[in-house]
């Protein structure tokens, strides 16, 4: 009866009711079923008569390819062009340019130094490059060309006997920036699908995995690290059995429970504004690419190509650069699962080596409100992270345990910034509720703080990304701080116009994160390092409190000559942040009052604090058994100033002595900070 007539109308279906005695809508739901299922059992058909076809263009392709290598030239009987000639020739076209380029560029810097360029310190790439690509700013601002005289007197031509500035280094060499991949085409939309279903697969199973794939290392509390060697042998891929020795392979996973439901952090991750503002202080920047799949309210079947630049808050260590496909998938009511993983490899016909294998997190709902990010089978497997990185720089010798640790990238890093954005999150929602508070700040008010700190936070983070688009120079010189610089040309709305020079350099302490984090948050020491306030106290306006820990918290600080000054500090369990910037009362009135504050401009300096990562420390073990011959806990803290060349004594134009200023303060805070907390110089 199917095969003579698959879609029976009404009387055919009550005639076959009354002969098999079953109800009409049973005959009308199997002649769907079956009509489904032929639909399936010829897709699959036709999907295998596909591949097949496939592979057998693939091998006629392999073997036309081998036979030209062996086909002669009729006219002169020599073997035919090369299939990289015409490249070839194009690099050497370009080569040639360059040099010309390469040339102009000399002698256009030996005029202005008045000294033959070869003179200056020895950099491999530093001939190519205009002296003033130093006026590209950071945070995606750009503007126009600063004046010569701030890239002159920056390489020590501006006339200035400061040591400080005789002799600088770009730091770090000038390259090729990372290219901002293209939108998806019809062609590649099938093998991205597929590939994002494959890394889904293999995250569950990674998610679900035992402790022969995942190992706790020793000391630490749900912190685990992937053993590679079990990895290659049970998620083997073709080509990857031979992995270079300059690659290497970082994988760790934790769990933990966060305060936001699970939908609401879905959105997080599949919107990458969201992305950037819950964790500015591991991604600096962020795309969407191309949306592939847009699925059921942008979350479940959601598919998306990405880019991001992941830093660690300080100039002294590069950016990671990726692009990659963010799937999300609702496996089953309450538990969403959300995967990355690069495919440069499928586009570039000479892909980057560094590139994120399937990565990601699960997330569960709990009943009580909060979200937990588990695997159904082993609930304390939450966040995985597992990338393949080319070394292609030296790591900084003060973050290279930091980085090595998974203390910069990993999964428990992740989770713990992703608790404390959802804590702020909470608290800011909680501020709607009426209250008493002795300062007198309305509701509005501390929303209107929070709104701006929240900026004001993430303009810091992003000023400190060592990202190819901001070139940073090093300061030489006699002085054991070694101190970086980068200009920008503020434009954008909520920034100060002018030149903007930021600086930075990072410090090793030893004393504990919470010890160096407690000292530069509090207000009653401010005065011991803040050379701007010189020696006076400051006093404490209003204060939020947004998280469970004290020393989260917004707070609006006035000093005798009536300054204000807006602060937050955050900690968390992998680092803390002090950001803080001078407000004007005109822009604080406008904060208290629960206006927009998009335009009040903030130029944010603080300091970023890690832990040093050291095996054997306190810090790094995360509770683990001390011992005498243990080496002590430390941290390493990153001190950064913002200052408008404007607004410097007697420098209308950043020059020499604009970098002393900014140098000169630099190191007058670090030195207090020492003698304060009784540190000497670090090792």
């Amino acid at each position: 009866m199917f095969k003579e007539c698959p879609h029976p109308d009404e009387n055919q279906r009550g005639l076959l009711s009354r002969e098999l005695g079953l109800e009409p809508r049973q005959i009308k739901f199997w002649f769907q079923n079956r009509r489904t299922q032929m639909k399936a059992q010829h897709e699959r058909a036709d999907n295998c008569f596909l591949r097949a076809e496939n592979d057998k263009i693939r091998c006629e392709n392999i073997t036309m390819r081998e036979a030209l290598k062996n086909v002669i030239c009729p006219n002169c009987g020599g073997p035919p062009v090369a299939e990289d000639f015409f490249d070839e020739q194009k690099l050497r076209m370009e080569n040639a340019r360059l040099k010309e380029e390469l040339d102009r560029v000399s002698s256009i810097t030996s005029k202005y130094l008045g000294r033959p360029f070869t003179q200056m310190p020895p950099m491999p790439t530093m001939s190519t490059m205009s002296p003033l690509d130093l006026s590209v700013g950071g945070g995606g601002m750009s503007g126009p060309p600063l004046p010569p005289s701030l890239d002159l007197d920056l390489l020590g031509g501006g006339g200035s006997s400061s040591s400080s500035s005789a002799a600088a280094v770009m730091y770090p060499p000038p390259g090729m920036a990372f290219q901002m991949p293209a939108p998806v085409s019809e062609m590649e939309r099938p093998v991205m699908i597929d590939a994002a279903a494959r890394a889904l697969d293999e995250l569950i199973r990674l998610a679900q995995a035992g402790d022969h794939v995942w190992v706790r290392k020793v000391g630490e509390y749900e912190r685990e690290t992937l053993n590679v060697a079990t990895y290659d042998s049970l998620f083997a891929k073709p080509g990857g059995a031979f992995r270079p020795p300059d690659i290497a392979v970082e994988g760790s996973r934790v769990s933990g429970l966060v305060f936001m439901s699970g939908v609401a952090l879905v959105d997080v991750f599949m919107d990458t504004n969201k992305w950037v503002e819950f964790f500015p202080g591991i991604v600096s920047r962020a795309h969407t690419v191309d949306v592939l799949v847009s699925g059921m309210g942008g979350r479940n079947e959601s598919l998306i190509m990405m880019y991001e630049e992941l830093h660690v808050m300080t100039p002294a260590v590069p950016t990671r650069e990726f692009s990659f496909l963010r799937y999300c998938k609702q496996i089953e009511q309450g538990l969403w699962a959300i995967v990355d993983v690069s495919v440069d490899g499928q586009r570039d016909a000479q892909p980057s080596r560094s590139r994120r294998l399937p990565s990601g997190c699960l997330i569960a709902d709990m009943s009580n409100g909060y979200s937990k990010v588990m695997s159904r089978c082993a609930p304390h497997v939450t966040w995985v992270e597992h990338m393949e990185m080319e070394q292609m720089l030296p790591i900084n010798v003060m973050f290279r345990n930091i980085v090595l640790s998974g203390a910069a990238f990993g999964a428990h890093r992740w989770l713990a910034v992703l608790q404390r954005a959802c804590e702020r999150f909470a608290s800011l929602a909680a501020l709607g509720v009426p209250h008493h508070d002795p300062s007198g700040a309305t509701p509005q008010g501390k929303r209107g703080m929070m709104k701006l700190s929240q900026r004001m936070v993430s303009s810091f983070c992003a000023s400190l990304t060592s990202s190819p688009a901001q070139r940073w120079t090093v300061l030489s010189g006699n002085t054991e701080v070694h101190v970086r610089v980068s200009t920008h040309r503020g434009a954008d709305p909520g920034h100060p116009t002018g030149v903007v020079l930021a600086a930075a350099t990072s410090i090793w302490l030893p004393v504990s994160c919470d010890h160096a984090f407690a000292f530069v948050r509090d207000v009653n020491t401010r005065s011991q390092w803040d050379v701007l306030t010189h020696g006076n106290p400051v006093q404490e306006v209003s204060r939020i409190t947004n998280g469970a820990d004290p020393g989260n918290c917004v707070s609006l600080l006035r000093g005798q000559n009536g300054m204000l000054i807006l602060q937050e500090s955050c900690t968390d369990a992998s680092g803390s942040v002090v950001a803080y910037a001078p407000i004007d009362h005109p822009s604080a009135n406008v904060m208290m009052s629960g206006e927009d504050t998009s335009g009040v401009p903030l130029l944010p300096s603080g300091f970023s604090i890690l832990p040093d990562g050291r095996p054997g420390s306190a810090t790094a073990g995360g509770g683990g058994a001390s011992s005498s011959a243990a080496p002590p806990q430390g941290c390493v803290v990153t001190v950064a100033f913002q200052i408008v060349g404007s607004s410097l004594p007697s420098a209308p134009r950043l020059n020499a002595e604009s970098i002393d200023t900014i140098n000169n303060l630099i190191t007058t805070t670090v030195q207090q900070i020492r003698a304060s907390l009784n540190c000497a110089a670090g090792p």
